[in-house]
């Protein structure tokens, strides 16, 4: 080894270790990023023409491909919920007869956006996240810089739009499924007549509005959480997988968060 070699090793032996950085400033981090992505998001929305047929394919590949996916899913929801619902009634009195009207408001108000918005984010959510880091990791995104055009604008926007508008149809539907599951189970399980379960007199037009804004909020946090992981993937195949699983992960916590905020909020602008 020669003496200016030596003098190098030592020179970068006697430097102090980088400093680790906590989990507090790595989240701070992601909640900044992420803010950043949902201001260029919405600025690009209402500034920025889109490419022609760009929306239009996000909303087949995150409406269509859903769909069954999410029948089935609220289909089975719904006829657990009321089954369950109806055994616990069963205990206390024995008049069925306010279980749909009570389920129907549960229903609209809250489980259809809150419940459904899970399933909907394992499903929007990995592949939003797969696809836009896949792109990252071949430098697909860098070629999009070089060209002049934010990724943010041409990937994000309209997955965004896509996943506002047919993410709140997709939850619409797979409520309308999981009430008329439940309606199926009640006959068949508490012989409820249907007539006697399609009772809508405890639903308000707070309950209406207040289910179809989470419905909305939803579907395009879903897209923005996601995106916001795919942008940020680095590490080849695996770093993918890793922000698939963090999208998901993120979507979720993020819909567990906003359900409780809005729901607050809601007790109070839209009471029940």
């Amino acid at each position: 080894m020669t003496e200016a070699a030596a003098q190098t090793l030592d020179a970068a032996t006697d430097e102090p270790p980088l400093p680790k950085r906590s989990a507090l400033t790595d989240m701070l981090g992601e909640l900044a990023d992420l803010w950043r992505v949902t201001l260029d998001t919405l600025f690009y929305t209402f500034n920025h023409k889109r490419e022609k047929g760009a929306v239009i394919t996000q909303c087949y590949a995150i409406g269509n491909r859903s769909l069954f996916f999410m029948v089935v899913t609220m289909g089975f929801i719904g006829a657990i919920v009321v089954y369950q619902i109806g055994i616990q009634t069963a205990r206390i009195i024995p008049d069925m007869s306010l279980v749909g009207a009570t389920y129907v408001k549960l229903l609209i108000r809250d489980l259809a956006a809150s419940v459904g918005a899970m399933p909907l984010a394992t499903r929007v959510g990995a592949g939003i996240a797969a696809e836009i880091g896949s792109m990252v990791v071949t430098e697909q995104t860098d070629a999009l810089r070089m060209s002049a055009a934010d990724p943010v604008d041409y990937l994000v926007v309209p997955r965004f739009l896509a996943s506002v508008l047919m993410g709140t149809s997709i939850l619409l539907i797979g409520g309308a499924v999981a009430y008329f599951a439940g309606m199926l189970i009640c006959n068949l399980s508490f012989d409820v007549n249907p007539y006697v379960y399609m009772n809508f007199s405890m639903v308000t037009s707070g309950d209406c509005i207040l289910g179809f804004i989470k419905c909305l909020v939803y579907g395009g946090t879903i897209a923005l959480v996601s995106s916001q992981r795919g942008l940020r993937t680095f590490g080849g195949s695996e770093g993918v997988g890793r922000a698939t699983t963090e999208a998901v992960v993120g979507s979720l916590f993020a819909i567990i968060t906003l359900n409780l905020i809005m729901s607050t909020i809601g007790n109070f602008l839209l009471p029940a």
